[in-house]
């Protein structure tokens, strides 16, 4: 599969918003709405399209990769750049999640000039997880994020190229 990366437009935007995935997976969901729509035009996300120019998913770089509950628990403190991605919901876990990432840390290696990355995954991801240590990622840390709901515990990864 050839992928080639963009800026991220509003009408890619809104598409992600209306992305659902499989329970557990849900927790990645947009919420279609207009603010999840403004953070995705933010200047550090970036569609991610296919041959024929259909959407299959993004990459995000910096603070926008990281996850709230994480920052109160101090473990963005080392300078690395943080990553993020999502692939769109008929596209997981058909293997393309290799290809599809590793075009990204390629990405952002030239853009950002960038040769250690931090992403930041949920515990039960083990399709993710498997993924990320497979390109070389290494757990360096976890947290729990509170939720009224549900807690939900997240490792944080790290690659140095």
């Amino acid at each position: 599969m050839h992928f080639t990366i963009k800026e991220m437009n509003e009408n890619h935007a809104k598409e992600i918003s209306t992305w659902t995935y499989k329970e557990p997976y849900n927790i990645y969901d947009g919420d279609d709405s207009e603010e999840f729509t403004k953070e995705l035009m933010d200047g550090s996300y970036f569609s991610v399209v296919d041959e024929n120019s259909d959407l299959i998913g993004y990459y995000c770089y910096g603070e926008s990769a990281q996850v709230p509950a994480g920052k109160l628990c101090g473990v963005y403190a080392q300078e690395l750049l943080d990553v993020g991605l999502g692939m769109r919901p008929d596209l997981c876990g058909k293997g393309n999640g290799y290809d599809f990432f590793v075009n990204g840390l390629k990405f952002a290696q030239s853009k950002y000039s960038s040769k250690k990355f931090r992403l930041t995954v949920a515990a039960f991801n083990e399709r993710a997880i498997k993924l990320y240590e497979k390109i070389g990622f290494v757990k360096t840390d976890t947290f729990v994020r509170a939720h009224s709901e549900e807690d939900s515990t997240f490792q944080v990864m790290v690659l140095e190229i």
